[in-house]
């Protein structure tokens, strides 16, 4: 198989003006349409973390969005982290 088909995990923190903006509604949407699992959650210190799963290729695409974010959002930092996929996640969700 080759190495865009593998399933990764993708945990990242997006910083910047994020809360607020819609931004865990457009990273369902985008995640969703990637066939993507994992969660979307915003953090008490204004921070979004997002945790997903799924190929390579279509998680790279999901954090094209993450750097982007959503209309009337402005990020200014994207930590990123990939792991091995977990396979815990039956779909993508926004979490609490």
């Amino acid at each position: 198989m080759a190495d865009d088909q593998q399933h990764q995990q993708l945990h990242i923190i997006v910083h910047g003006r994020v809360q607020g903006v819609s931004f865990r509604f457009y990273t369902v949407g985008n995640a969703r349409q990637y066939d993507l699992t994992g969660w979307v959650r915003n953090l008490p210190n204004g921070d979004v973390e997002v945790t997903a799963e799924g190929p390579r290729a279509q998680l790279e695409s999901l954090l094209a969005f993450l750097r982007e974010g959503p209309p009337g959002g402005h990020v200014t930092q994207v930590d990123v982290e990939w792991r091995p996929a977990t396979g815990a996640f039956d779909e993508f969700t926004v979490t609490y």
